[in-house]
């Protein structure tokens, strides 16, 4: 499956963006979607997961609360909605996905599939 991910930009604090990742190329409701961010200097890290039917989801400690994740299978596409944004959410944000016959959340190693890097500058 191929995923690119949009949506991103300068926002000021307290503002809100949302991320899409459009995939294609195989049945994106067999795919378990992660959006990861990783800021300038620091690992990347986990933000958010959904599972392939959109049942279930897990958020990072970090998030919860101001970011939800969404899907619509048949419009190929998984969304990142992202409130109360603060500086520290900075970082290119990379939407990833699992194949999965179950409707679970994988873990964070298990995302195979990668987009490329849709840029979120939050302004203080």
């Amino acid at each position: 499956v191929q995923l690119q991910a949009s949506g991103g930009g300068l926002v000021q604090a307290g503002g809100s963006l949302r991320l899409s990742c459009a995939a294609s190329g195989r049945t994106f409701s067999n795919y378990a979607v992660a959006w990861f961010r990783q800021a300038a200097g620091k690992e990347r890290e986990f933000v958010a997961a959904i599972s392939r039917r959109g049942s279930n989801t897990k958020f990072a400690d970090s998030v919860k609360g101001r970011f939800t994740i969404s899907r619509d299978n048949a419009k190929n596409t998984a969304y990142l909605q992202m409130n109360s944004l603060a500086p520290e959410d900075t970082a290119v944000y990379y939407c990833a996905a699992h194949f999965v016959v179950r409707g679970y959340v994988p873990e964070t190693y298990e995302y195979d599939y990668w987009g490329q890097g849709t840029l979120v500058t939050v302004s203080s």
